[in-house]
Parts: C-alpha cells; sequence; structure tokens
C-alpha cells in the first residue's frame, strides 16, 4: 500500500510537530509538550481522532515513566515517538472511537522502538554539537555572544531536523503496513486492549514502586493524586 493523497499531505506538518516535540525533549523550551499523554493525543487530534491518540498516548506514558531523562544520559525521546504513535493509533478511527486493535498494537510497538532509536540520535546530536564548538572554545569561554547564540541556534535547528526526520522515517513504514496488520490480527479487540494496557500498567507499577523506596513523600503523593483522578472521574461519569 502507499500513502494516499490525503496522507501525503500532511506528511510535512506531520514532520513539524514531530521536530518540536523532540526539540521540546531537551532543547527548548522543555514544556512537557513531549510527553507522550501531550504529544500522542496532538498527533492523534491532527489525524482527527484525538481518543484515539489520547488511549496510545496513556499507555505510552506508562512505558516513560520507567526511564527518567538526567544530564547527558541516553534515554528514549518520546517527543517525536509519541508523535509517530498517535499518529499511526488516528488511522482509522473516528473523532470519539479507541483505536482498532491491531492498530494500538502496531502504533504501541513502533512508539517504544521510535522512542529507543531517538535516544540514539539525540546522542549523536551531542557529539555534532561538541564537534561544532570545540574549534570555538576560546570565543566560548571569552563570552562572546554572536558565538553563544549561533551554538544555541545550530543546535537547536539541528534537534528540530532531527526529530523531524525520525517522526516521518518511523511513520511512513508504518503506515504501509496497517492494512496488513489489519488483515492478519485475529486476536479478539478487548484481549488485545487487555494485554497492551496490562503491560504498561505492569511497566508503570514498577516505576512508581521504585520511587517508593526512592524519593521521599512520594507515597503520599501518590495516594492525593490517584484520590483526586478518582474523583474527576466519578464526577464526569
Amino acid at each position: 500500500m502507499m500513502l494516499d493523497a490525503a496522507v501525503a499531505g500532511e506528511l510535512l506538518p506531520l514532520a513539524l510537530l514531530a521536530g518540536v516535540m523532540g526539540l521540546d525533549v531537551v532543547s527548548f523550551p522543555q514544556a512537557m509538550l513531549s510527553r507522550p499523554i501531550v504529544a500522542s493525543s496532538i498527533a492523534g487530534a491532527f489525524f482527527g481522532a484525538p481518543v484515539a491518540g489520547l488511549v496510545c498516548g496513556a499507555v505510552l506514558e506508562c512505558f516513560a515513566l520507567e526511564s527518567l531523562p538526567v544530564g547527558a544520559s541516553r534515554y528514549p525521546e518520546w517527543g517525536s515517538a509519541s508523535v509517530v504513535a498517535g499518529a499511526i493509533a488516528a488511522q482509522g478511527a473516528t473523532a470519539v472511537a479507541l483505536p482498532q486493535p491491531s492498530t494500538f498494537v502496531l502504533a504501541v510497538a513502533v512508539g517504544i522502538i521510535t522512542a529507543w532509536v531517538g535516544g540514539w540520535t539525540m546522542v549523536q546530536h551531542r557529539r555534532l554539537i561538541s564537534s561544532f564548538a570545540h574549534p570555538r572554545l576560546d570565543q566560548l569561554a571569552a563570552g562572546n555572544r554572536r558565538t553563544v547564540v549561533g551554538l544555541q541556534v545550530f543546535g537547536m535547528t539541528v534537534d528540530l531536523l532531527r526529530g523531524a526526520f525520525l517522526g516521518i522515517v518511523a511513520f511512513v513504514p508504518a503506515y504501509v503496513v496497517i492494512p496488513w496488520t489489519s488483515a492478519h490480527w485475529s486476536v479478539s479487540e478487548n484481549l488485545t486492549r487487555a494485554v497492551v494496557v496490562t503491560c504498561g500498567a505492569a511497566v508503570a507499577a514498577t516505576a512508581v514502586w521504585k520511587d517508593f523506596h526512592a524519593i521521599s513523600g512520594t507515597r503520599r503523593l501518590f495516594l492525593l493524586s490517584l484520590s483526586v483522578g478518582t474523583a474527576l472521574v466519578v464526577i464526569g461519569a
């Protein structure tokens, strides 16, 4: 299956969205837009299926809780990856419908793989910035404004292009195989979603459990958040 005209026309905006979310992870503005539940929901809404994007993002958020971005360590890049996952989950879904079972599995799997690859690209990005800055160390140490600003702009521009390219490279092959996965998927809808959600919940539970023992006050904040969230669900129902 090739890309239809409608989807092909949306590749550039999708790439831009993936680039912006990838940029938000570290470079700018670090406004939490790159969190999976946010980025995936926005991507789903972009394709007319915000609920499908939200559900996919919620599952990816469970996996993302396991990794903590710290300094220059390598960690998954969830911003661009979540855009790709949300866009995939939205295929074949309506505005208020859940993602189709096979597409849901594909979206989550591609999101996780893309996040892992994205982490590797971030390391390469840092190396590129380092090679760019090394010949200008004297100017940077002297506080040369032009050099400092140039380095910042160069770094953010490359990071934007990195996320955009990663988004396109991950989305296009996944979109092409959607019809094949749909035709060959034989697991029931309820069981499919139950397995995916259970896997995500298990990973999130281990991450939260580690935080209980490592960070003071986590248990109280968790119980408070759980109570507020439950109350909002009950009131909304």
